[in-house]
């Protein structure tokens, strides 16, 4: 999952891996800090979006969000 970040660089934006966030059971999680945004479930496939629209366009992707910590509106 790390490495499908690393081939889309944003500028100003840092990618790390972690160990476990605790919801392990749902990952792979990503974790869109200090916005505290959670994506779970995430395929390698599905970073692009994350990067496009949320990174880069200040959108967070509903549809895949984690629905524990962002309830649907």
């Amino acid at each position: 999952m790390l490495a499908a970040f690393q081939a889309y660089p944003v500028s100003g934006v840092t990618v790390s891996g972690s160990r476990c966030l605790g919801q392990c059971g749902n990952g792979p999680m990503v974790l869109v800090m200090p916005e505290e945004i959670w994506y779970s479930r995430v395929h390698p496939d599905e970073v692009r979006a994350v990067v496009e629209r949320h990174l880069r366009g200040d959108i967070p992707v509903a549809a895949m969000l984690y629905a524990k910590f962002h309830r649907p509106k």
